[in-house]
């Protein structure tokens, strides 16, 4: 018989896992198992013209529905599996029905980290992390008139900005002393930061929530100064928790994540993993890093990709830059690379014009770029990072240096010594 592919979880890594193992050569079976009753969707745009209204719902699907007859993956949504049976290699679904497997891709993604404080499960706290949570939050919006964003990384920031666009008052709590602290350089959190002051947004820096109370007109949302914040509604985005308890169920290595190889295996050689949910340690990592997990739509793609190529049985290690982007207000922030323990900097183009680039160097090497409003600044730092290039702060810092002509060259000279 030809072997089975299951896939356990349906969003970017698994619809693009699915994809490439079939367009690779996999010529049997391949199952694609989701727990929500939507055909895999774009989820960015939920923060973001999705909340605006400016992203229609049918839009949202990554694929059409004739893509999974043409490619012969057998999608079973609202589907949950409950265990997987590694001996028997058989997954327990939620019905007790068994499915068998040859090779098996956990690409179970991650889930909302939930608000935890007095009065937390009140009905006025929303979260923004599926199809339905956007639905019930637009609903909400359409009355609303104050709004409490609980959280100031790239999901609580959009939300902020989707909700001011529609004329609701905002204040975003942070408990850092600024935005996008765990993700983003200090420039880049002040450029935010004055961009939602300027667009009315209240920012409660270095403050946490300590209860939510219910009261006459709404809720009240208590700081950990005495601080009350009247609102109709509140919108948490504090982070994820990865979707593990399947693969630490059955005994896989599981630390922060499902950990994998630089081919996306795990601990079981007929097991693969990919996206929000799996833990390696980077090609660009220092040596002797832990392992980290990348949520981003680019890392999901791409390394499953890569988990593909290792059910074919080849291994092709994964090498891709990592890059994000982010929708703001008229700001367009695009970041390529990672800048943890950047030593230098040097800036392109202009903040007072709202346009600029910001290329990090670690020991006098490019580590990452963050452009705002400058997208072929990031094409070419997408390139240049990918070649290893040894552009310079002086390089950068030149007026008349041409990055273009300098990322071209870079990467003919790099494809002539792969040849």
């Amino acid at each position: 018989m030809k072997p089975r592919l299951v896939i356990v979880g349906a969003s970017y890594a698994g619809l693009q896992l699915a994809a490439s193992a079939r367009e690779s050569g996999h010529d049997g079976d391949i199952v694609l198992i989701g727990d929500e009753p939507h055909a895999p969707y774009q989820r960015p745009p939920l923060s973001k013209g999705f909340l605006t209204g400016s992203f229609a719902e049918e839009r949202l699907p990554l694929r059409s529905p004739a893509f999974y007859g043409e490619m012969q993956i057998q999608w079973m949504p609202s589907t949950r599996a409950l265990r997987i049976d590694r001996e028997r290699k058989q997954i327990e679904l939620h019905d007790g029905a068994r499915l068998a497997y040859d090779h098996l891709a956990l690409t179970t993604g991650a889930r909302v980290r939930k608000l935890d404080c007095k009065g937390a499960s009140h009905d006025a706290v929303y979260y923004l992390r599926d199809l339905r949570d956007a639905r019930r939050l637009v609903e909400r919006t359409q009355t609303a008139r104050r709004a409490v964003v609980v959280g100031g990384g790239y999901i609580g920031l959009e939300a902020a900005a989707s909700l001011r666009q529609k004329g609701l008052d905002v204040t975003v709590v942070e408990t850092e002393a600024r935005v996008l602290a765990r993700v983003a350089s200090p420039s880049i959190s002040v450029i935010m930061q004055r961009a939602h002051t300027r667009h009315g947004v209240s920012l409660a820096l270095g403050r946490k929530v300590v209860a939510i109370h219910d009261v006459a007109d709404g809720v009240a949302v208590e700081l950990d100064d005495g601080a009350r914040l009247s609102c109709d509604l509140v919108v948490v985005g504090i982070g994820v928790l990865p979707n593990t308890e399947l693969a630490a169920g059955c005994g896989l290595d599981v630390a922060g994540g499902i950990v994998v190889d630089a081919c996306a295996r795990t601990s079981d050689p007929s097991i693969v993993a990919a996206g929000d949910c799996a833990a390696f340690v980077p090609y660009w990592a220092p040596a002797g890093s832990a392992a980290c997990r990348i949520e981003s739509v680019q890392n999901a793609n791409d390394m499953a990709r890569t988990a593909a190529a290792s059910v074919l049985g080849r291994s092709e290690p994964y090498r891709a830059v990592p890059w994000f982007w982010s929708d703001q207000y008229d700001l367009k922030l695009q970041m390529a690379g990672v800048n943890t323990g950047f030593t230098g900097f040097a800036m392109r183009g202009s903040i007072d014009e709202g346009k600029f680039s910001l290329f990090y160097f670690r020991d006098d090497r490019l580590v990452a770029v963050d452009s705002i409003n400058r997208p072929q600044d990031h094409m070419l730092a997408r390139k240049l990072l990918s070649t290893g290039t040894r552009l310079s702060v002086e390089d950068v810092n030149d007026p008349g240096f041409d990055l273009k002509a300098f990322a071209n060259r870079d990467a003919g000279v790099a494809h002539g010594a792969a040849s």
